[in-house]
């Protein structure tokens, strides 16, 4: 009979595992065992404890980056790459660009990967960092790989932002920044429609390593789920929900495909 906490329904590794494992092999696991497993705490961060074990980074004023989301294929759009397609006379791609500039923030990084040369010439004029995906065509998690792993060593919180989201503005991403700035357990500042979380999304740089692990074709929501505590969310409006995937969305919000740039 092995008594164990509620710790052995959690998928992740934990404490019961080391002792589960030992009991299956065979070795015997003595009370001088499981007392030495002890790191000083297996539970969740939370904001709200006095001293977490990890904090911000103290001293001058948060060193924060954006990291533009552009190299995917635009599946769903049906051929054309999205972020080339035009809304009030700019491309997808130069109003994410333009916003993460208008920032006032340390570093701006876009990420490319399909139609790459095509994307970076819309940007080419703005002060970015173009860092290219081979591997885009794996999913979102390569893009934000590649993305944190070209941050400067000092950038201390990073912005992302999807390339397809023209709402977003410099304003927006200011929104989040103050949030940030302004609380000592916020280390994750989630921007929301209604209530409803979306896009952008500023990670603290405890969460770098978090980022650099991700695989498949997923964001990291997953992350955010397991750290409520140092959430917070910073309503902006519908924009943080209003990405333009399919060509009748792009149509619906005004925008034109470049295909009917050229038959027009």
């Amino acid at each position: 009979v092995l008594g164990a906490p509620g710790c052995a329904r959690s998928p992740k590794e934990n404490g019961f595992d080391w002792v589960l494992d030992r009991l299956l092999a065979g070795l015997e696991v003595t009370p001088g065992d499981i007392t030495a497993m002890g790191v000083g705490g297996l539970l969740m961060e939370i904001g709200t404890r006095p001293q977490p074990r990890e904090a911000k980074r103290s001293g001058s004023a948060p060193k924060i980056a954006a990291l533009v989301l552009a190299a995917g294929k635009s599946s769903r759009m049906g051929g054309p790459n999205k972020l080339l397609a035009t809304l009030d006379g700019k491309p997808l791609i130069r109003h994410a660009a333009e916003a993460a500039c208008g920032a006032g923030l340390t570093q701006t990084i876009v990420v490319t990967g399909h139609l790459a040369e095509d994307i970076a010439a819309q940007v080419a004029d703005l002060d970015v960092t173009l860092v290219h995906n081979p591997d885009f065509a794996d999913g979102m998690s390569g893009s934000i790989r590649a993305g944190v792993n070209a941050l400067s060593e000092d950038i201390d919180a990073v912005i992302i932002l999807l390339g397809d989201m023209p709402g977003i503005g410099a304003d927006a991403l200011g929104k989040l920044v103050s949030a940030y700035r302004g609380s000592r357990s916020c280390l994750i500042a989630t921007a929301t429609a209604d209530g409803k979380r979306g896009n952008p999304v500023l990670w603290d740089r405890r969460f770098f390593s978090a980022l650099k692990n991700l695989s498949g074709d997923v964001g990291a929501r997953h992350v955010i789920a397991e750290n409520p505590g140092f959430v917070t969310e910073v309503e902006i409006g519908v924009a943080a929900r209003l990405d333009l995937d399919t060509p009748e969305a792009l149509r619906a919000a005004g925008g034109r495909l470049p295909e009917d740039r050229q038959g027009s």
